[in-house]
């Protein structure tokens, strides 16, 4: 199991930014932004999934979770919080949030639902997030000329995805999924994920009078095509998931262990001094 560590971000997000904020370049900044959107609803869907998801093991079980899960779930009630501040600043430029209502829509119908749907939509999103933060590191390009503040808040964010990768993923191995609904998830999750952040970045891009240029949309093709783009660099670890033997362990969380050690200042344990 791993031991994860519930810390604090100290940073600024009460402080202004401007709508480009991601080097002055409006699609990688309306990109970002989407996937903020979708955080705070997302993040208490996978808290959710995975109490439930505890609260079925046998006691016995439920042992080997003890310390994972709860620290799992501080992770991402920060997550939470800091996308919900973060997201309020992007509000009061004028940017609207329609991505979070429609994951409100898909958890009401996983309302009585076996929970280890629950557990498998979540292990399915962990692996997509995992993946994005092995991009993040791997070609930190994507966040040039950022704003510092904002720029430590993703790489932040991608550590600590990396760290809990496994959490959801060994729960519902615990819960006894199967192969056939993990693999069946993962597509379904998948698709609706890509559908929605480019539905929501098209939104953001819309309110910020960049959708129609030629400049934005040269920029996300580099961002999702180009010889370091999302879509080409990301399609094999993708498919690593579909395979029998895939533990999220087999990522490389090592980029993201060297940041959280480098900025331990800057993301201190809960509970530690300043």
């Amino acid at each position: 199991m791993t031991d994860l560590v519930v810390r604090r971000l100290l940073v600024d997000l009460e402080t202004p930014f401007e709508r480009r904020w991601n080097g002055g370049d409006a699609f990688r900044s309306a990109f970002f932004n989407a996937l903020s959107f979708s955080f705070p609803a997302g993040e208490q869907f996978f808290i959710d999934s995975v109490r439930m998801g505890v609260e079925k093991l046998a006691p016995g079980q439920r042992e080997r979770f003890d310390r994972e899960v709860p620290a799992f779930i501080g992770q991402e009630a920060t997550h939470r919080r800091i996308h919900q501040r973060f997201n309020a600043q992007l509000e009061r430029q004028g940017l609207v949030n329609r991505w979070q209502a429609r994951i409100e829509r898909r958890r009401k119908r996983l309302d009585g639902r076996d929970v280890r749907a629950w557990v498998g939509v979540t292990a399915a999103t962990e692996h997509l997030t995992a993946l994005l933060a092995e991009h993040l590191f791997a070609h930190p390009e994507v966040l040039e000329g950022a704003e510092p503040r904002l720029a430590d808040l993703w790489f932040w964010h991608s550590s600590e995805e990396s760290e809990h990768r496994a959490t959801a993923f060994d729960l519902y191995r615990a819960l006894d999924g199967n192969e056939y609904w993990r693999r069946r998830l993962f597509y379904i999750v998948t698709f609706n994920f890509a559908v929605d952040v480019l539905r929501q970045t098209a939104l953001n891009l819309q309110r910020d009078g960049s959708l129609w240029r030629v400049s934005t949309w040269r920029s996300g093709w580099r961002f999702l095509f180009g010889r370091a783009g999302l879509v080409r660099r990301l399609a094999a670890p993708w498919k690593r998931y579909l395979a029998p033997d895939f533990h999220p362990s087999q990522g490389d969380a090592s980029a993201g262990e060297r940041w959280l050690a480098q900025h331990a200042a800057l993301a201190p344990p809960v509970g530690a001094r300043r």
